[in-house]
C-alpha cells in the first residue's frame, strides 16, 4: 500500500483545484447576489424585522414552515397591503392638486409627455371622448402603435415591481422556515460555537435583529401615535379645519420618525402649514388653534420618540445617529435598496471592528470575544444564549429520535 507523502503532491494539487473551483462559485455567487441585490436586501429585511414574530409563532405549532407562512400572512402582506395604500393614497392626492381634469391625470400614466404634441392633444381629446374611436379610425391606429408601446413599458414597470417584492417575499419565507438548519450547517462549516467566524456572525445576526425589528416596532408605534393624534386634531378642531388623509399621513409619521433629529417635521410641519391655510377662511380662534396643534405635534411626534418611545421599545441599540447616515446615504449612494443594505455593511463593519479588528492590529491570537466597543452593539455570550434558546424542537426531536435507534 502507497504511503500519504507519496501522493502528497497529488492531494495538494487537488485541494488547489477544488480551492480554484470554489473560488471561482463565489464569484458566480457575488455576481448573481449584485445582480438581484433588490431582492436579496428585502428579503433579509422582512427575515429580520419579522423573526421574533415568527418564533413566537413557532411555540404554538410543531411546523416551521406552519409558523413561517402564518409570519407571512399576518404581519408582512398586512404591511406590504399599508405600504402600498400609502403611496396609492398620496399619489392620488398628488395628482388631484396637479391636475383638475382626470384625463390629463389618465395621460400621465402612459408618458404621453414623450410623444409629439399633436399625438398628446390627440390621446387627451380620446380619453375626454372615446366614442372617436369610431368617429376618427384613421387617427386612432396612427396613435395605436406609440400608446402599446408605452402602455408596454408602463406594465413592465408594474409588473417587475411585483416581482420583485413577490420574491423578497419568498426569501423571507425560507429564511424564516429555514434559519435554524442554516445556522447549524454554518456552525458545523465554521467549527463550533467556539470559533470566532461563529461569534463574529452571531454578533452580526442579533445586531440585524434588534434594528430591523426595533425599527419596526418602533414605526409601528408611532404610526398608532400619529394616527390618534391626526384623529384627536380633527375632532378637536374648529369648523373648517381637517386633517386629511389620516392613514397616510400616520404611516409616514411611523417611517420618519426613524430619522434622528429629522425625525417626523417632514410630515407634520407641512401638514401644520396645511391647517394653517384653512384657519385663514376660519378667523382669528382657528389660527391660535392651529398654532396649539402645532405645540402638541412638536410634543408628541418630535420628543416624545425620541426621548421616550424608542429607547423604551429598542431598548440597549446601536447608535441611531450612526444609523441615520446609513439610512440617510444609503439611498443616495445605491438607490432604493441602500435604505437597506447600508445599515447591513454598517453593522458588518462594526463587529470586524469589535471582534476581530484590534486583536489583528497587536498580532495577539484571534478568540471569540469582544475586544471594543463593549455595550456598543450585541454580546457574545448572549447571542449564544439566543441561539441555544430558540433551536428548531422539530430537528431536536429528529436527532432524539436517531441516537434512540442507534
Amino acid at each position: 500500500m502507497a504511503s500519504d507523502g507519496e501522493f502528497g503532491p497529488f492531494t495538494n494539487r487537488a485541494r488547489v483545484a477544488w480551492w480554484l473551483f470554489v473560488l471561482a462559485l463565489g464569484l458566480v455567487a457575488a455576481y448573481l447576489a449584485y445582480s438581484f441585490i433588490g431582492v436579496i436586501v428585502l428579503g433579509v429585511f422582512g427575515y429580520y424585522a419579522t423573526r421574533p414574530i415568527c418564533r413566537r409563532f413557532a411555540r404554538y405549532t410543531d411546523s416551521p414552515g406552519l409558523a413561517a407562512v402564518t409570519t407571512v400572512v399576518v404581519v408582512v402582506v398586512p404591511i406590504l397591503l399599508l405600504v402600498v395604500y400609502t403611496g396609492f393614497r398620496i399619489y392620488q392626492q398628488v395628482r388631484r392638486l396637479l391636475f383638475s381634469d382626470s384625463s390629463e391625470s389618465i395621460a400621465t400614466y402612459l408618458n404621453v409627455s414623450a410623444l409629439p404634441a399633436d399625438q398628446q392633444a390627440m390621446v387627451s381629446s380620446l380619453l375626454r371622448n372615446p366614442a372617436q374611436l369610431v368617429s376618427q379610425p384613421r387617427q386612432v391606429l396612427d396613435l395605436l402603435p406609440t400608446l402599446l408601446q408605452q402602455g408596454t413599458l408602463v406594465f413592465n414597470a408594474v409588473f417587475g415591481g411585483l416581482l420583485l417584492v413577490a420574491l423578497a417575499v419568498a426569501l423571507s419565507y425560507y429564511l424564516l422556515e429555514n434559519d435554524h438548519r442554516l445556522a447549524r450547517g454554518f456552525e458545523s462549516l465554521v467549527g463550533g460555537e467556539d470559533t470566532v467566524a461563529y461569534a463574529y456572525a452571531s454578533t452580526v445576526d442579533a445586531d440585524l435583529e434588534s434594528v430591523f425589528f426595533g425599527n419596526v416596532l418602533f414605526v409601528a408605534a408611532m404610526t398608532v401615535i400619529a394616527g390618534i393624534t391626526y384623529e384627536a386634531t380633527t375632532l378637536l378642531a374648529p369648523a373648517g379645519i381637517e386633517v386629511p388623509l389620516i392613514l397616510a399621513l400616520s404611516v409616514l409619521t411611523g417611517l420618519t420618525s426613524l430619522l434622528p433629529i429629522v425625525v417626523s417635521k417632514v410630515v407634520y410641519l407641512p401638514l401644520v402649514g396645511y391647517l394653517a391655510l384653512q384657519a385663514l377662511d376660519a378667523g382669528r380662534g382657528a389660527l391660535a388653534f392651529v398654532v396649539g396643534v402645532l405645540v402638541v405635534y412638536f410634543l408628541v411626534l418630535d420628543i416624545l420618540p425620541q426621548t421616550f418611545v424608542q429607547p423604551y421599545i429598542t431598548g440597549r441599540q446601536l447608535d441611531m445617529v450612526l444609523l441615520m447616515f446609513s439610512y440617510i446615504l444609503g439611498p443616495t449612494l445605491l438607490g432604493w435598496y441602500g435604505f437597506f443594505l447600508l445599515p447591513i455593511v454598517f453593522i458588518v463593519m462594526l463587529e470586524a471592528v469589535r471582534i476581530v479588528l484590534p486583536e489583528l492590529v497587536r498580532g495577539e491570537p484571534l478568540t471569540p470575544t469582544i475586544s471594543l466597543g463593549h455595550g456598543v452593539g450585541s454580546d457574545v455570550e448572549s447571542t449564544r444564549a439566543g441561539v441555544s434558546a430558540t433551536d428548531d424542537p422539530i430537528d431536536e426531536a429528529g436527532e432524539d429520535e436517531t441516537a434512540t435507534e442507534n
